[in-house]
């Protein structure tokens, strides 16, 4: 059986979808898995043992449903769900089996504040979308691959580093799921062990420079902020002690590691099901705020001009 996959964005979602990856992979007999996603995330799959081969999206649509026809694919796995893929799985006209996204059942999360989204995580939804294969969830967790190009020599890290130390992702799409500066430097003020910095957008080089200023001490807190590709900051994920992250990729990231992980949560919330998976963590957040979830996803800034989601977080308990 020769199957195609269909997720392309984002870092968290794709990294969601390993178990399934590997489950398909593991459990039918002579299965080809090939997997079609956007190449600015290609480092994400490049180092995946249970692919076969990677298709990219570079610019054109056109171009890589004419790559895909080449193919001959018996059937399509769509993890994505959008107009798209729609035109994706049109074109190739073979048997494809869809994950449901809940799109109304989050709307109404976000507008009415009525839940009523399943409890259960978006690795087990995603499982569900090939139940009809007999390929059940082997509940190994998530999985991440590096290679000797990604690892990071720690060595350049101060000395007081060598006894471990905490992974911080200031990072995060959209502002409101980000700490303001202050905030993470009261957070920051609240860790015991040393703390590297990671981040690679240009809003979070302003903050971690605001943050390494405050300190002013290396011993304590070091930016790599935009200074490592994706694979080197999950290589400093892996060997940290603790992680500390915002609602992003870098959660998930951590979570194939197996990390604890300590998530702060500002505009979006754990009941959409992708809080940390298969791994210790803890949620960080401000309960029974009445404006929250405003949104599935995130804003540039607070609908409510409070952003009390985040300006409200106590960190005494971390």
């Amino acid at each position: 059986m020769k199957l195609l996959i269909l997720r392309f964005s984002s870092i968290g979602d794709i990294v969601l979808t390993t178990p399934l990856l590997r489950c398909l992979k593991t459990q039918l007999k002579d299965v080809v898995i090939h997997y079609a996603t956007k190449k600015s995330f290609s480092s994400l799959l490049e180092n995946n043992v249970y692919l076969d081969k990677i298709h990219l999206l570079d610019d054109s649509d056109h171009k890589l449903i004419a790559e895909l026809k080449q193919e001959n694919y018996d059937l399509v796995i769509d993890l994505h769900h959008n107009l798209r893929t729609f035109r994706i799985k049109k074109a190739l006209g073979v048997k494809a089996y869809s994950y449901n996204k809940l799109n109304l059942k989050k709307a109404l999360l976000v507008t009415l504040k009525i839940n009523q989204l399943p409890k259960i995580h978006i690795v087990d939804r995603y499982m569900e979308t090939v139940a009809r294969l007999g390929v059940k969830n082997d509940l190994k967790g998530l999985d991440y691959f590096l290679n000797k190009e990604d690892v990071y020599d720690l060595h350049q890290l101060p000395l007081s580093f060598n006894a471990g130390f905490v992974a911080f992702a200031i990072g995060g799409q959209h502002f409101t799921k980000r700490l303001p500066v202050h905030k993470i430097i009261e957070l920051c003020q609240n860790i015991k062990e040393p703390i590297v910095l990671l981040g690679g957008g240009k809003d979070d080089e302003q903050t971690a420079e605001k943050v390494v200023n405050y300190f002013s001490n290396q011993e304590k807190i070091v930016s790599l902020v935009s200074k490592l590709s994706l694979n080197q900051s999950a290589y400093l994920v892996q060997k940290a002690i603790k992680v500390i992250t915002h609602d992003t990729g870098m959660m998930h990231i951590a979570a194939a590691f197996k990390k604890e992980i300590i998530v702060i949560w500002g505009n979006t919330v754990p009941d959409f099901g992708m809080y940390p998976y298969l791994t210790k963590y803890k949620n960080v957040e401000v309960a029974d705020l009445n404006c929250r979830p405003c949104s599935k996803i995130g804003f540039d800034k607070c609908p409510k001009g409070h952003f009390m989601c985040m300006e409200n977080q106590e960190f005494n308990t971390i």
